[in-house]
């Protein structure tokens, strides 16, 4: 996929569209500043139809505003590692006041999730995949280096995705 554009959102969020062949859906990658580095290269070798969206942000919030302005068929949250399952997490409430000068709150309840891959890796908690959950939107866990992979074998089991 080519990266076409760059921008930060009004979180600070950084926000990065990929492009590839006409065709397919429309994906996103949600990662936390530090699983960030590698990112932009497994998607620039990523082998697909439609777009992917790069979602670059530090909480929850801003990774739900983000998600639901762009309407992906699917989430895939960088983690630690690959997982498969989560339970319900509760995040305790707070205001955040970032460096931009805006004010927002931060916290809630999110649901427990199932991954939509079958990559067989075990059960764990991890907040943003449990906030992809809460609006309803598929969601495939992945650890950093496995980024381009887990995607490819997304879209692969997706009609008209690769």
């Amino acid at each position: 996929m080519q990266h076409t554009r760059t921008w930060s959102d009004v979180y600070g969020s950084a926000c990065a569209d990929f492009e590839g062949r006409a065709g397919g859906h429309a994906w996103a990658v949600a990662a936390p500043p530090h699983h960030a580095g590698a990112l932009a290269a497994q998607l620039d070798a990523l082998d697909g139809k439609g777009r992917v969206l790069l979602v670059v942000h530090d909480g929850l919030t801003p990774l739900l505003a983000a998600l639901r302005e762009a309407d992906p068929r699917g989430v895939l949250v960088v983690a630690e590692r690959a997982l498969s399952s989560g339970p319900a997490v509760s995040v305790p409430a707070r205001m955040v006041d970032d460096a931009g000068g805006i004010e927002y709150a931060e916290g809630g309840d999110f649901p427990a999730w199932t991954g939509a891959d079958d990559a067989g890796a075990g059960a764990g908690e991890c907040a943003a995949a449990s906030a992809v959950a809460s609006l309803g939107v598929p969601v495939v866990v992945s650890g950093p280096d496995g980024v381009r992979a887990a995607l490819e074998a997304w879209m692969d089991r997706t009609p008209h995705g690769r």
